[in-house]
């Protein structure tokens, strides 16, 4: 008999900035059950816990995957109720609403070839603290001999559904035209019922038998011209998609531009009348600069650092949420709108910010509300097959030469800030704003930039990452 923690160690599964990912071919039924039971037993420490939660997105691995965790929560006892394909924050939802936990099965963006799981406590995402718990419980564990069929529950499809429609009239979207863009999301059985029951004309495009890896945060160029002909030739007032597991958001203005999601994130703040913000150090200053907000706090990437604000903050400030540059938007608080309580899911969401962003768009156009905005433009993408190990040694040189490093990336103006919360994060005397780190979910370097025209952002990502690529 093997230990959950003998299993983890050798799996070649690891967490990143949310959530443990690795190989599908890591992910054996003894590997994910041993994430389920460590997790389940970091938990009884404190409590008993009878039920957890359980859904998947559209990967090919998931379900199987899903499987393996019933299996060995079934070793605790611990009852496991399956919930299909669902987005993310839709299963947090509904275990939070019930004071359970819940694992999620999803990869959210990587590539089909990856995986990923992603564990919650009854009041939402788990720490960086809990991490280390999991990773460290040495449970026995006997061998996984067969996967059970599982039964599929539709509670927390319709629990989601009333979550982001109850606060918002039905009349909110009558008159508009929305396309979803559905690909192989985990919500797109859902969205279309979201927005028609807010009065819009849904049309539904893009859908794929096979898993799409779609980054909000680096979009493909592909993807950026279906936008921008979808809209046109279906007469669209916004496009909407989201990641693989749905707690990402993706929202076009009525000319098929894509909005970038920290934009999103500001915008729906400042409707729904945040007081207090956590937000990643790469997310745009147009945050602070916009005046909106007793106090924003930047942190690390990834949401468990984002959560972790929201503590002190709550105590302080009434309305208190947080968003990332990807667009997850994660509200901390109740927050009133129009005479009606939307509840707290402090954990990221794709649907909220958008609702909110176009229950304006009565009187108003999306990119009439995004031009309110202080002009700052940020603009980001990536090399892919980048070594973390690399990057780190990347970093690291630049900081120990960076005038030879700046003349290597055709940086040409004098280096002013420099801050390594995450990465390596450069102010210019020139007000652009360079920004290099690794991924915490794929080997792969990610570049933001931060200038004043969207133009001038775009062409120094191309040129940084072209030069770092030439070395």
């Amino acid at each position: 008999m093997l230990s959950t923690k003998h299993i983890i160690e050798n799996s070649g599964v690891a967490f990143g900035t949310s959530g443990a990912r690795g190989l599908v071919s890591d992910f054996t039924p003894e590997v994910c059950a041993a994430f389920a039971i460590s997790f389940a037993s970091v938990l009884q420490k404190e409590a008993p816990v009878i039920t957890i939660a359980v859904a998947i997105d559209n990967r090919p691995s998931s379900y199987q995957m899903a499987q393996a965790i019933c299996a060995g929560l079934a070793q605790l006892c611990i009852t496991a109720e399956f919930y299909g394909v669902i987005p993310t924050p839709a299963l947090a939802f509904y275990a939070m609403q019930h004071t359970m936990p819940c694992i999620m099965v999803t990869g959210s963006h990587i590539p089909f070839d990856r995986n990923g799981l992603k564990f919650y406590r009854p009041k939402g995402e788990i720490t960086k603290t809990d991490e280390t718990a999991i990773l460290s419980a040495s449970v026995n564990l006997e061998p996984i001999e067969s996967l059970p069929e599982l039964t599929e529950l539709s509670d927390a499809k319709s629990t989601y559904i009333q979550r982001n429609t109850e606060a918002f009239s039905p009349d909110t979207l009558t008159g508009k035209r929305i396309g979803i863009y559905e690909h192989s999301s985990a919500g797109r059985d859902i969205y279309k019922s979201i927005f028609e029951a807010l009065g819009a004309t849904v049309i539904s495009l893009g859908r794929s038998d096979e898993f799409v890896p779609i980054d909000t945060e680096a979009v493909s160029e592909d993807d950026k011209q279906k936008a921008r002909e979808w809209v046109k030739l279906h007469q669209l007032n916004a496009l909407f998609s989201t990641d693989g597991d749905g707690d990402r958001p993706l929202l076009s203005d009525e000319n098929g531009e894509w909005l970038r999601g920290d934009v999103l994130g500001l915008l729906c703040s400042k409707i729904l009348g945040i007081e207090s913000l956590a937000t990643p150090v790469s997310c745009n200053t147009a945050i602070e600069k916009s005046g909106l907000f007793k106090h924003v706090a930047r942190t690390k990437i990834g949401s468990p650092y984002v959560i972790a604000e929201f503590d002190w903050m709550s105590a302080k400030y009434k309305s208190v949420a947080g968003f990332e540059a990807n667009g997850g938007y994660i509200l901390a608080s109740e927050v009133s709108f129009n005479d009606k309580i939307i509840k707290p899911l402090p954990t990221r969401d794709a649907v909220l910010p958008v609702i909110a962003v176009l229950s304006q768009i009565k009187s108003n156009t999306v990119q009439a509300l995004v031009k309110a905005l202080p002009k700052r433009f940020t603009a980001s993408d990536r090399i892919k097959n980048f070594a973390r190990e690399k990057s780190l040694a990347l970093i690291s040189s630049i900081s120990k030469e960076p005038a030879t490093w700046l003349e290597k990336l055709q940086l040409s103006s004098e280096l002013g800030l420099i801050d390594e919360t995450d990465g390596y994060r450069m102010t210019f005397a020139n007000s652009h704003i360079v920004h290099l780190r690794p991924s915490g979910n794929a080997p792969e370097l990610r570049c933001y930039v931060e200038t004043d025209s969207e133009v001038t952002s775009e062409q120094v990502v191309s040129t940084v990452l072209k030069s770092i690529s030439l070395l």
